[in-house]
């Protein structure tokens, strides 16, 4: 069977369907929970419901959820009561060392509206560490000449707690010749010195032991000890002496290994091995900071060894020490104070709180579809960071402060552009500038906006009289640009009559490919043309739908013999007919 197309008038529909989507907010405020260290698992820190105005209810909703890395490994959220809780022992000591202050920063997350807030989440100290000294016996040796208030340093303690649970204090056993003198240095710690209080007399007490103990704050106290060996020694009465009690130098922490800082320098005014001296670091030198620096026993130059960074420490304390080779030998003291300047080694990070993709293609203009937050260890200009976005894409960066929004700039539209490469770019402020890039694909999903087109405005078909039911008469076809369920097409016929019986009941069309048969023989007699309106309708919710025009011919065929209507007669032999005996050629008989 054949269709033809014919120049009808064209049908065209639009349906608009509009949405709203919430729209999103940082949400920040003064929110802050404490809880002490070692709590065990699934302490309650606080009611993030209660205290965010959350209804407990809703939480199952709205997704309630923590956003970050961090906050996920150490802390979960109840949906049942809203609580926030521990969910992984902590460790003041491993999370933030000797820091003043430990905060851990929690990011909550809602769905529908989407929305992100942000919580602190103090971790306080417990006094679980006893002070301890590096050195559980040291041996002094101490010229018998020594003057009187000489000082001598003893290493310092070291307690992993913090605040009033670190080495609050130091004594000293009872003894006649020294008392104990306790400096504090820059950064806030103590350490302690011998002061000689009595001259010493090798003949008399070649040998003296002390107990030095270091007591924290806590409650209760915790105390640690070390003992102390004092070898009194025939003199060598000159000490070396450095021509400054403290050296101060600048350096950038880009500075490569191997760059001198400066020479110390010492002198001591003995002859021969009593004047010769050798460098080295003081007990009160940690070894983080000896394997950053080098110091030569000899020349007393000081070096980088290692890799300086600012974001880690802006400031070193170096306790030097020189030695003469006198017996017994004796030693001056100096502090060398490094400040690292900053430069702009850290690129800038972009951090991924969350991201809707898809993104529905009827999203409104500004509506939310991800939260970045943006940072750079550098300081100052090299710390500022902004972000930016690919041009050409229907997408924008919001900001507040370093945390950022991308919104929708435009209208979407699947069926022009099913997907973007969208690219975030984040550069500080130094000189040169350090650049990240953070490369999204955001695809576009379908939404039913587009109703079923058939490719014709109307179709005809043939069909001879008297063909047998179930004969193929056209294949009528439509389009639908939507994607999925929303593009699947469902044909059939829509209600009608033809002779007092339902259109239906005269053809029946393939609801999957549009094929239109006949359910019955046709005769040209009674029917010759029979309009079918045909419908189409996709698959979404709620289905859009089209309606065509089918007029099927029916062709007339030779089933019919020709019939003598007059005379009438029954049989075989002719009727008679009279004849008037006066009638011309060409005269009517019948």
């Amino acid at each position: 069977m054949e269709c033809v197309s014919l120049q009808r008038p064209a049908w065209k529909w639009q349906v608009l369907s509009l949405f709203s989507l919430c729209g999103w907010g940082w949400v920040s405020g003064q929110i802050r929970y404490s809880v002490v260290e070692e709590s065990e698992v699934g302490t309650v820190v606080g009611n993030v419901a209660q205290d965010l105005g959350l209804k407990v209810e809703e939480l199952s909703g709205r997704r309630l959820r923590l956003g970050s890395e961090e906050s996920l490994r150490y802390f979960a959220v109840r949906l049942d009561s809203g609580a926030l809780v521990v969910s992984e022992q902590l460790d003041r000591e491993r999370l933030c060392g000797a820091a003043a202050s430990c905060v851990l920063s929690v990011q909550v997350v809602t769905e529908n509206p989407l929305e992100l807030f942000r919580l602190e989440v103090e971790i306080l100290d417990l006094n679980d560490n006893s002070p301890s000294f590096p050195t559980a016996h040291r041996t002094l040796r101490i010229s018998e000449s020594a003057t009187m208030a000489a000082r001598f340093p003893l290493e310092s303690a070291q307690d992993p707690d913090v605040g009033t649970n670190a080495v609050g204090s130091y004594r000293l056993s009872p003894n006649s010749h020294f008392s104990l003198d306790v400096k504090q240095l820059k950064d806030g710690k103590l350490f302690p010195e011998l002061v000689l209080e009595r001259a010493l007399d090798r003949e008399e007490q070649p040998e003296l032991q002390l107990v030095l103990t270091a007591v924290d704050g806590g409650s209760p106290a915790r105390s640690g000890t070390a003992q102390i060996t004092v070898l009194v020694l025939d003199s060598n009465d000159n000490a070396p002496a450095f021509d400054r009690a403290v050296y101060k130098v600048r350096v950038p922490e880009n500075t490569p290994a191997g760059a001198l800082l400066l020479r110390l320098n010492a002198s001591d005014p003995d002859e021969g091995p009593n004047g010769e001296t050798q460098y080295s670091f003081g007990v009160h030198t940690p070894d983080a900071v000896r394997r950053l620096f080098a110091l030569d026993p000899r020349s007393g130059e000081v070096r980088v060894s290692g890799t300086l960074d600012f974001e880690e420490s802006p400031f070193y304390e170096i306790h030097a020490r020189a030695r003469d080779g006198g017996v017994p030998e004796m030693e001056g003291h100096c502090v060398l104070q490094v400040e690292v300047e900053d430069a702009n080694d850290n690129p800038p990070e972009v951090l991924l709180t969350s991201l809707l993709n898809p993104v529905p293609e009827d999203t409104p203009p500004e509506t939310v579809v991800g939260l970045f937050n943006v940072r750079d260890r550098d300081s100052g200009a090299n710390g500022d960071v902004s972000l930016e976005i690919s041009p050409n894409v229907p997408f924008a960066i919001r900001s507040l402060q370093n945390h950022y929004s991308l919104v929708t700039r435009e209208s979407l539209d699947r069926e022009t552009t099913p997907q973007y490469a969208v690219e975030l770019i984040a550069r500080d402020g130094g000189s040169p500038a350090l650049t990240t890039r953070l490369a999204l694909l955001l695809n576009i999903s379908d939404v039913n906006d587009n109703p079923p087109r058939f490719s014709q405005p109307s179709y005809d078909a043939f069909l001879p009289e008297n063909s047998p039911p179930g004969s193929l008469l056209c294949t009528v076809s439509a389009s639908d640009p939507d994607d999925g369920d929303n593009s699947r097409l469902v044909y059939s016929i829509e209600g009608g009559h033809t002779q007092g019986a339902p259109t239906s009941s005269f053809v029946h069309i393939d609801p999957d490919n549009g094929d239109l048969y006949a359910q019955r023989t046709f005769d040209f007699e009674l029917v010759q043309v029979l309009p079918v309106t045909v419908a189409v309708r996709d698959s979404g919710s709620p289905p859009l739908r089209a309606n065509v025009t089918v007029y099927v011919f029916v062709l007339d065929q030779n089933d019919h013999p020709p019939a003598v209507l007059h005379p009438a007669g029954g049989s075989d032999v002719p009727a008679p007919q009279r004849v008037p005996l006066s009638a011309p050629p060409g005269y009517l008989v019948t």
